[in-house]
Formats: structure tokens, sequence, C-alpha cells
């Protein structure tokens, strides 16, 4: 079969709050990627749609999208993998037209968040583990990534202060990124003052500057085989590989000093389908979710060695500048986290990246772009390769 490629993105602003229904809110990525695309509905073959269901209170949105965004009769698909649900959701319409079942698929991703409290949100995450033998003894999101954060530390001898420093990255970019929750600048100064937010304590060594917000938003992803990506799309941005993973749920199925594993084991796959290694990629959106999992996606994409990727953020190599930008529209620390919209945000990202359209946060030429997007504590991982 010919290549398949993405000729639309869109994207909601992530806000704190959204005041509409989660239709709505789903039709704000949808219109820009329909935009961006210049095709209507009816060029649309299928679309795929992605959440965590535990925040919706609508049951099977799959249908009421469909209806709404005048999707009828053309089928629709539902994805779940926790924070990684919309990349899936690519994997998935990649297949689709890949194997030639459609022409055309639109990837929707959504959440609203603010549907219920963050006390419910907390509880809800905690649900990501196994809820027979871990969440009911309260293990919540950002506890699991402490225990990653504090073994990696025993083992590295990394600082506090070099995870601060990737919040300091994503907030210069942030201010840029006129689609994120948070665009507030963030210094070091910030961690170091008792009396500031950012240095409270959430779960040490994590501390609030170090773990991204709850948010609600929208994405869209509008793939394409090579025949119609030619017809419509002027500046079509093919998928080059795709890797997924999985590991187990309970922590203690796991080697907590080795990082993800479900991140090295989808970036393998991916690198080997497009045919590249990790030397080869200009750009790259990891999942960062907390500054710990960032440190770890740099290591586990082979962007640096194991234990070394505290000298890429101190050296600023992850910077617009450096040899490998990441995260230059604020990643989730910025952006926010809606949890099936978030690869979604990360895939339009790095398409704008490679076509040379990202304005003030535009990488100097990258010809390939690389999507790192984890769900749950690495239960799930997926690594997409985009190129130009």
């Amino acid at each position: 079969m010919g290549k398949v490629a993405i000729i639309g993105v869109g994207q909601s602003t992530f806000v704190r709050q959204y005041p509409g229904s989660i239709r709505e809110l789903a039709f704000d990525g949808f219109k820009e990627a329909m935009q961006d695309a210049q095709i209507t509905a009816k060029d649309i073959g299928a679309s795929v749609i992605c959440s965590a269901p535990e925040y919706d209170k609508q049951r099977s949105p799959a249908g009421v999208f469909a209806e709404y965004l005048g999707l009828n009769p053309q089928p629709t698909f539902y994805v779940e993998t926790l924070c990684s649900s919309s990349s899936m959701g690519l994997r998935l319409a990649y297949s689709l037209v890949k194997s030639g079942l459609h022409d055309s698929v639109a990837v929707i991703g959504f959440q609203k968040m603010s549907e219920i409290s963050s006390a419910e949100s907390q509880e809800r995450m905690g649900r990501g583990g196994d809820i027979q033998w871990e969440s009911p003894f309260g293990t919540m999101m950002p506890a699991y990534y402490a225990m990653y954060a504090r073994a990696y530390m025993e083992k590295y001898g990394t600082t506090p202060e070099d995870l601060a420093l990737i919040r300091v990255k994503a907030g210069t970019y942030g201010q840029l990124n006129e689609k994120a929750a948070y665009r507030k600048a963030i210094t070091m100064e910030m961690f170091s003052d008792p009396e500031n937010r950012m240095a409270s304590p959430v779960a040490s060594p994590l501390r609030t500057g170090d773990c991204c917000a709850n948010a609600d938003g929208s994405s869209c992803i509008i793939v394409a085989n090579e025949e119609k990506a030619k017809a419509f799309c002027k500046k079509p941005v093919w998928i080059m590989g795709t890797g997924a993973a999985t590991t187990a749920v309970n922590l203690a199925g796991r080697d907590l000093f080795s990082g993800l594993t479900v991140a090295e084991q989808a970036a393998d796959e991916a690198y080997k389908m497009a045919g590249i290694t990790a030397k080869d990629v200009d750009v790259a959106e990891v999942h960062d979710c907390f500054t710990i999992a960032e440190m770890m996606a740099y290591e586990n994409l082979g962007f640096a060695k194991p234990g070394e990727g505290k000298d890429l953020i101190q050296g600023k190599e992850t910077y617009k500048e450096g040899s490998i930008p990441v995260n230059v529209d604020g990643g989730l620390l910025s952006k926010g986290h809606p949890i099936g919209a978030t690869g979604g945000s990360q895939i339009r990202t790095v398409v704008l990246q490679l076509r040379g359209e990202a304005g003030d946060i535009q990488v100097k030429d990258p010809a390939i772009g690389l999507v790192h997007n984890i769900g749950g504590v690495g239960l799930y991982g997926n690594v997409t390769i985009l190129g130009r």
C-alpha cells in the first residue's frame, strides 16, 4: 500500500474550565483541522474518538460526536489508553488507511476534566493502577512518578534543581503558545523560595512546579492515503514510523531504576519502521506530565545515555536552538493535560514544525519529528515518527 500522511491538524485552546459542552469542545479542534486540510465532513471516511472514559459523563461519546460533527453515516471508533489515547488513535487511523479500508480518517481527542472536582479527578487517576492490588492503598499519579524520581536520583545523582530546569524551559515556551493554559515565566528562584507555590511539596521529591495541571481541551488530526494527501494538501507530513508497547500495571512488577521501558520498546519499533535512529530526529514532543517524565524520556528515546539527561537540560540542548529541541510548545507542564487530547496536541506541534509554520517556536529547518506519549504511569507507550 502507499504512504500515509497527516493533512490537517487542529487544537482547541487548553483551559482550566471550558464553559461549553463536550460536543462544542470537540468541535473547536475539529474545525481547525478541517480548515487546515481544506476538506469537508463528506471527505472523511471514518472517525476515531479518544478519551479516558472515567472522566466523561457522556457514555459512548464517539456516537455523539459523529452526529454533532456531521460524520454520519461513516463508521466511528472509540480508543482509550489513558493519557496516550489520541496517539493510539493515530496508530489505529494509520492502520485503517494503510490497509485500504478507508482513504481518510479523523482522529479526535478530547477531555473535559472540569466536569468533576480535582479530588475526584485524582482518585480516578489512581484507578489507572490496579484497583485490586495497588490503587486502594492511596497511590496517585504524583506519588507514582515521585517513586520513579527518587529511584532515578538515587542511581544517577540527579538533583531537584536539574528537574526544575525542565520546568523553566517549559515556562519559556509556554509564554509563546497561545493555546497553552499556563502562560507565565518560571524562574529557578521560584523553586528556592519556600513561600512560592512552585516550591510547595506534592510528593517528595516532586514539587508543584514539577507537575502538570489538569485542563479541558480537544485536538484533531486528519490522516489520508497518499493519493488523497497529494490531491488535497500542499505540505503533507508523512507517518514514517509508529511504535507501541505495554508493561505490568503494578509497579511491583517493574524495575523503577530503568525508566519507562514502554518508551524504549515503542521507540525501538518506531525507529526501525522509519529506518532512522535517535540522532536523525530534529524536533521532539515528549510526555512531560512531570519533570522527571521528560528527563527519563531523553534517555529512553536515545537522545542521551542513561544518567546523562541532566546534561542536555543543563546545556540547554533541548531548547529551540539546541541539538535536540524538546517540547518547545511548553509541553504538558505549560499547556495542561486534557488526557484524551494530549497526544493529538503533541502531533499537531510536530506537524507545524515540519511544515515550517510554528511561528515563534519554529525550530530551524526540521525534517524529522518524534512524538512520545505515555499512558498512565508508563503502562502504555506510543512513539510516532513524522517526516517532511
